[in-house]
């Protein structure tokens, strides 16, 4: 390979998401324009929204209130989760009776759940930090659940002939050979966790980047703020997806994705 062809290959996974990016820019302000809507804001116009919403300090305030939710919620179902689904996965009795009910509960939409969080922890973080924990929860444990049971039986075999206890066996085999699972269980928590915290503080909270939307509909109909919030929970989403991403990197758990494909 020449350096040339080197060159071309190092900047074009930044180019093509940033060509594809302008052209959609592009072809939203032509659309704007060509329909001659006063309704819908131009990309002009979201700029301008979102440069009063820096300017008067809201936007950075209701940006740390969605994360802070976020991190709260699904933290505590990192903490939750993970050690139940090592348990549920390293003892198959109490998996099996858990899982009917688990099963049943995890389809149920996160929305579904928002009156009843209300009713229990009223307008406010708890609701909102509630329902990112529920969200959380069952992809994170049904994950580590799963990867401990895929676990090859010749690794506990090993540990064993190598005289571990079955606590030693549970956190130096089992634990490191499920991770690549959990990991990819915790991907998924995170991505729902974000979506229903913005859902949560459209209903249930007086700040955050879902009341942001809400507000400025009901507020003058700044559809520009509207859409703003929208650019920039995506943004954050894109974000929060690539820093998880970065531990199935880690040497400790890349030998597992190789291994699965």
């Amino acid at each position: 390979m020449s350096a040339g062809q080197a060159y071309t290959r190092r900047w074009e996974p930044l180019f093509w998401p940033l060509a594809v990016i302008a052209g959609i820019l592009v072809l939203w302000a032509v659309i704007v324009r060509w329909s001659g809507t006063t309704v819908f804001p131009s990309p002009l116009s979201v700029e301008r929204g979102t440069a009063q919403l820096i300017e008067s300090g809201l936007l950075w305030r209701y940006m740390a209130d969605s994360l802070r939710r976020v991190s709260l919620g699904y933290g505590l179902a990192v903490l939750v989760g993970i050690p139940s689904g090592l348990l549920l996965g390293w003892y198959p009795s109490a998996g099996h009776v858990a899982n009917p009910t688990i099963q049943m509960l995890r389809p149920i939409s996160p929305i579904a759940w928002i009156p009843v969080a209300i009713v229990l922890f009223g307008v406010g973080d708890l609701a909102s930090i509630y329902l990112v924990f529920l969200a959380s929860f069952f992809p994170i444990v049904v994950s580590t659940m799963n990867g401990v049971r895929n676990v090859p039986s010749m690794y506990r075999r090993a540990g064993r002939n190598f005289g571990l206890s079955p606590r030693q066996l549970l956190s130096q085999v089992v634990f490191p050979a499920a991770l690549p699972q959990m990991l990819v269980g915790l991907r998924i928590a995170l991505g729902i966790a974000w979506l229903v915290v913005v859902a949560a503080e459209m209903i249930g909270a007086d700040s955050g980047l879902g009341y942001l939307i809400i507000d400025s509909r009901n507020a003058g109909k700044r559809y520009d703020l509207v859409v703003a919030a929208m650019i920039l929970i995506g943004l954050i989403g894109l974000a929060l997806d690539i820093i998880i991403r970065q531990a199935e990197t880690l040497k400790s758990v890349r030998w597992g994705f190789r291994d699965t494909n």
